[in-house]
């Protein structure tokens, strides 16, 4: 495969490298895309250096498959002109999630959906793709009705200039501002901007970006998004009432035999998921189970996921990898001169 990194400079797009080569992902040649600034950068990948190369260039190269994580504009921009060649994109920016001719996908749930056809392919929310994870067994289950969910997410969800805000508060040390407020011995309940309705369009993602995903309308969620100062990983409380009654052991059950799905609940010994666990990990760390003993047939739990992973950069490899098992990526016989 003749694979692009688009945004390969970036937060994500470090960790995309990263997760390419510990999967061992089919690459025949790397294209390490970056907008104009960071053209002629030098990265490393498997011990070889590569220059970073433009987006005209990129296309011009015709790669299979582009993994994009550069941000909504320039993949509004960029991926059809990739598309049009024949490259399949597989886009981490929200700018396609909610088009309805655009697949939106986390592979264990619903890759079976994908065809030859799908050229632009859109990853998730990362808060979104771990509460799905947790929420798709039980849903087939039990049925969904409500869902609330309060999120606990980490600054590198906002990117590399918060995380150095962190940083520095931290130290005492003063520099730029990602946040209108201070991040460290804090919580922000503004995460992205706000929207009209008074919910920020993080909060929104939640709402929508389930339904789409698990192609049902039935269920409604609500959520409070909020940034707390951890360096990485995303945490969710959940609360999910269903329309069939539950057992919990069934449920502890359902959720160890999800792959990527990991259950730390034993209280006796204070396991439970934390950032600290799920740091530079693929799976979702799922504990706390309990039964909401406000509301019939409704259960609280609570999630953990590193969002530079699972919530992003390993969810996009694993569709890429998806799309190669099944033969759904045309191999090019031309690039353009």
């Amino acid at each position: 495969m003749k694979v692009a990194v688009v945004g390969a400079t970036g937060m994500v797009g470090e960790v995309m490298l990263k997760v390419l080569e510990e999967r061992n992902f089919p690459i025949s040649e790397l294209l390490l895309v970056a907008s104009e600034r960071s053209v002629g950068k030098k990265l490393i990948y498997k011990e070889k250096e590569y220059t970073v190369i433009g987006l005209s260039d990129a296309v011009a190269a015709q790669p299979e498959i582009a993994i994009f994580s550069a941000g909504g504009s320039t993949s509004l921009e960029w991926a059809p002109k990739f598309a049009a060649l024949g490259t399949t994109v597989i886009d981490n920016s929200s700018a396609w999630r909610m088009d309805p001719s655009k697949k939106l996908v986390v592979p264990e749930i619903n890759a079976n959906t994908l065809t030859a056809d799908d050229k632009i392919i859109a990853n998730p929310n990362c808060s979104t793709i771990q509460m799905v994870m947790a929420l798709a067994p039980l849903h087939l289950k039990y049925q969904m009705k409500r869902v609330v969910v309060s999120t606990y997410q980490s600054v590198s969800g906002t990117g590399v200039k918060a995380v150095q805000q962190l940083e520095n508060e931290t130290l005492g040390v003063k520099g730029e501002m990602a946040y209108p407020y201070p991040i460290n011995r804090n919580a922000l309940p503004h995460c992205d901007v706000f929207l009209e309705n008074g919910y920020t369009k993080e909060e929104m993602k939640l709402a929508r970006e389930p339904q789409k995903i698990l192609d049902d309308r039935s269920f409604s969620v609500t959520a409070t998004a909020v940034r707390i100062p951890t360096a990485g990983g995303h945490s969710e409380a959940v609360n999910v009432e269903f329309h069939d009654d539950f057992d919990l052991s069934e449920v502890r059950k359902l959720l160890s035999e999800t792959p990527g799905i990991v259950v730390q609940d034993d209280l006796e010994n204070n396991l439970y998921p934390m950032p600290i666990y799920a740091h530079d990990k693929d799976d979702v760390f799922v504990g706390r189970l309990r039964r909401d003993e406000t509301q019939p047939n409704s259960l609280n739990m609570w999630i953990v996921s590193d969002n530079l992973r699972k919530g992003a950069a390993t969810n996009a490899v694993q569709i890429a990898e998806y799309l190669v098992q099944k033969g759904l990526v045309a191999q090019q016989t031309s690039a353009i001169s």
